[in-house]
Formats: structure tokens, sequence, C-alpha cells
């Protein structure tokens, strides 16, 4: 894509304009580094199609890929130039926070996607030994309700099936519900006391979720309010 202006923000769009461009841009900038990670970050983009947009991003120097030691496959890893647009990529998601919320639809709202970032979301350190379950229960779903996070050593895993172990946590609520205080557009506690969420198990965990499942990184981000229902 050539639009045959020196104007640097023509030149900018030439390399991250295409469909899908930034978004592999920002999977690669949250750690997604193999080439399943990222396809599970982006949802409906083909392998094809990702193939092709990875090796126009080395191309122009945004990413590098290395052989993965020992195995099969490849690791993508961004470049000084990639790097530099965190917080160009961080500011267009406030933007879309002010202005573009009323573009969300029920449809967005995908809770394979919502359980890859919570996944991302785990810290490990401020969990207590080496191994724990979180269940959640999502009402309004009549397909694959039940999701379970396995959290061993340093390593969190969503399972679709469950992984057959004690949980130590369980969340009850909608995915709309499990978004909204992940995002920071209620609290916890407000989704609580309203009986939109319930957060049952271990109290040592219960009592301080947002510790070790950390919020989006634009909890504390201005915002305009949710489109109505």
């Amino acid at each position: 894509m050539h639009y045959n202006q020196f104007c640097p923000i023509a030149k900018a769009t030439e390399i991250l304009g295409e469909k899908w461009t930034i978004l592999i841009v920002r999977e690669v900038l949250m750690g997604g580094r193999r080439f399943n990670e990222l396809q599970r970050g982006l949802g409906d983009i083909s392998p094809a199609l990702l193939t092709s947009r990875l090796k126009m991003l080395e191309q122009k120097g945004m990413i590098v890929r290395r052989r993965i030691p020992g195995q099969r496959g490849y690791e993508y890893y961004p470049t000084e130039a990639c790097e530099a647009l965190l917080p160009i990529i961080m500011a267009l998601g406030e933007w879309s926070l002010l202005w573009a919320r009323h573009t969300i639809l029920d449809a967005d709202l995908d809770v394979e996607f919502l359980m890859f970032y919570l996944e991302r979301s785990i810290d490990p350190s401020k969990l207590i030994g080496t191994e724990t379950v979180i269940k959640f229960r999502f009402a309004d779903l009549s397909e694959q309700p039940e999701w379970w996070l396995l959290v061993r050593n340093d390593k969190a895993q969503v399972c679709l099936k469950d992984p057959g172990k004690d949980v130590n946590v369980y969340f009850d609520c909608s995915v709309r519900t499990m978004h909204d205080v992940w995002m920071g557009d209620r609290t916890y506690r407000e989704a609580m006391k309203s009986g939109d969420l319930s957060i049952q198990g271990d109290p040592a965990l219960t009592r301080n979720v947002q510790s070790w499942l950390t919020p989006s990184a634009y909890i504390d981000a201005d915002r305009s309010p949710l489109p109505l229902d």
C-alpha cells in the first residue's frame, strides 16, 4: 500500500494501515511470541493472512523472527521501532474509550477473547502454592458456560474442560459483568453488591482479587458510558 505522499502520517500508515496490522503489533507488544499465541489474541484472522502480515512487518523492520531452539516453528520479537509504538497503541485505546464506545456490540463481548486476556492478567507470584484453579461460570452462555484457569508455577492456561482438580476460586457472573470489572467500568464491590457477580473460594484469594488477577491497562482511563442494551 502506497499513498505517494511525503506526509509522515501517510508513511506510517503504509506500514500500519492494512487490516489486522495494528492488532498484530498489539499482540507482539503484549508478549505474544509464537504463531498460535498471536492467532489466539486475534481471533478471526486466517493463518494465511497472519503469515502474510508477519512477513511484511519483518520486512519493514518491525519484528524479528527467530527459530525456536530444538523445535519446529518461530518466535516473533518486537524491534526498537515496534516497541516505540507502545505509547501510541495505548493512546489509541484511550481515544477509543472516549469516542468509540458506542460502536461496541454484544457480539464483541467474546468469551474466548476475554478468557485469553484474563489468562494474561494472572500474576502467579501473588497466588498461594504452586498450583491454583480458578473456575468461571457464565450464566448468560448456553454453550460452553464453564471455563477454567489453571495456574501452575509461573504459567496460566485456559482450560475448556474440567482439569479434574480442586477449585480454589469460583466466579459466577455474565460475560459482560466480567468484562466490565476487568476493564474498570465497575468495581468488584459494586458488581457483587448488585448481585451481578459472586466470588467464592479461599478467603486469602477472594479478598484481594485485583492483586493476582490484574486489571486492564485502561482501568484508570477516562471513558464515555457503555452503550445501553
